[in-house]
């Protein structure tokens, strides 16, 4: 195929391509979800073609196929070179990254593709069953879930890359039930990693204690409401460097200066004890990549250093635009979408305040612990999160557990009430959209962080 690519390449450059690329993709995605001990669903999916993007004075031209016969993708070449050269943009030229001819593979201790579904199927049985602890488990779940993705990309600045990345994950969620109130609790395993997270799991426990916290939440109590002193977890913490932070440093939304944080580079955006980076390179993150889909290197880039803005994540296109160095970011949910900047590994760096220290000098105020969802809201800055649970915080003690909460405010004005961070950093692995599609797997986190949040309780 690495051939093919390299043709359909040279097809484009010989029809006025400035910039072109071929990129082939496979990619297989297994899952297996059980519910109330019985096996509700066995998947497998697989997808695969080609895309071929060429670009002339600024335009793009793209064309894909699923037939990757040498006359078809050649044929598909030529229509992406013509759709480029019917535009009249103008942009600057495509940033050279530098030669390279790399085969990767995955670094995992048990391939998926190697162990039976049986015992797959098993695996996530166990896990189930274990939830059932007490007769107010009224509802069990569990997932496992795997997806391969095989790469090959050719360009015109003389890349020939092929590389591999697996991600798996297993998820349990239980819920309770008791006169009339319904709570449950979640937990989640995995990252860059083959079977291993199931093979090293105890997935008994792993089961009962999701089981053991959702009946805890039948007694928990309504959090306090207003501007209160907040030390968020690592998935909240996350939240905001991710959903509002996160988002809007990506360059395309900078470009089209729909971001609050353009023109911001030099400038304080939060408390000198915030730093910010995304970080593709993390080992074993789910957001973890060795290439981007333009075949840049993965890299560290640092968007906040001790409270001032640093700078955005690039894609090929971007960089151009703004006269900088790509920074591994230009990301597709699959061979047949759009590269879009992207992140990959989101997070507050670690500080250097262990939780008991943080807990013991606040008065009055919460701990959350964990999150159900967050708001993008790069044009505005504004922050809404919703957390599973949390703990009050009364003279420098943890006392009463409390139901779901939320939090929101202006990211900028969180970001500069920080007092306090914790000095371990902990990332939680999903999928994010550009708005609500083009899904990319990332990871998101960060340590404990102490804000002034405003609260609402449910």
């Amino acid at each position: 195929m690495m051939d093919e690519l390299q043709m359909a390449v040279e097809r484009m450059r010989a029809e006025g391509a400035d910039f072109c690329d071929a990129r082939y993709q496979t990619i297989t995605t297994n899952g297996i979800a059980v519910v109330d001990a019985a096996v509700r669903r066995i998947s497998e999916d697989r997808i695969r073609g080609v895309c071929l993007r060429a670009r002339k004075k600024g335009s793009w031209g793209y064309a894909t196929t699923v037939d990757v016969s040498k006359g078809v993708i050649m044929e598909a070449a030529a229509k992406a070179a013509r759709s480029a050269l019917a535009g009249n943009a103008l942009g600057k030229p495509i940033p050279d990254t530098g030669e390279a001819k790399l085969e990767l593979k995955a670094s995992v201790r048990h391939h998926p593709t190697q162990v039976p579904m049986e015992e797959k199927v098993q695996a996530v049985l166990d896990m189930d069953r274990a939830q059932k602890v007490d007769a107010r488990i009224v509802n069990t779940n569990s997932v496992l879930r795997e997806e391969t993705r095989q790469n090959m990309l050719v360009n015109s600045h003389e890349r020939q890359l092929s590389w591999e990345e697996v991600r798996t994950t297993i998820m349990v969620q239980a819920v309770a039930a008791e006169a009339g109130r319904t709570e449950f609790f979640y937990d989640i395993k995995g990252g860059g990693l083959g079977y291993e997270v199931v093979k090293e799991a105890d997935l008994e426990a792993f089961g009962r204690e999701a089981a053991k916290e959702s009946l805890k939440m039948l007694s928990a109590e309504k959090a306090p409401s207003g501007l209160l002193t907040c030390i968020t977890d690592p998935s909240i913490s996350g939240l905001l460097a991710h959903e509002v932070m996160g988002h809007a440093s990506e360059a395309d939304e900078i470009v089209k200066r729909r971001s609050f944080l353009t023109d911001m580079v030099g400038k304080q955006v939060g408390s000198p004890l915030i730093t910010m980076v995304d970080d593709g390179t993390v080992p074993e993150a789910r957001g973890s990549i060795p290439f981007d889909d333009e075949g840049t290197p993965s890299s560290r880039t640092t968007i906040i250093k001790d409270g001032v803005y640093q700078g955005y994540m690039q894609s090929l296109e971007t960089a151009a635009e703004m006269g900088v160095r790509p920074t591994g970011n230009g990301r597709a949910q699959s061979y047949d979408h759009r590269v879009w900047v992207r992140m990959t590994n989101t997070f507050f760096e670690k500080g250097d305040q262990d939780l008991e220290e943080m807990i013991a000098d606040v008065k009055f105020g919460v701990l959350t612990d964990r999150m159900i969802s967050g708001m993008e809201d790069p044009v505005g800055g504004g922050f809404e999160a919703k957390a599973l649970r949390g703990h009050l915080i009364e003279n420098g003690r943890v006392t009463k557990l409390l139901r779901s909460f939320t939090l929101t405010g202006n990211a900028l004005e969180i970001l500069g009430t920080a007092d306090a961070v914790g000095d371990q950093v902990e990332l939680d692995g999903g999928s994010c959209g550009k708005g609500i599609e083009d899904w990319v797997p990332v990871s998101s986190g960060g340590p404990y962080c102490r804000f002034k949040i405003v609260l609402g309780g449910d």
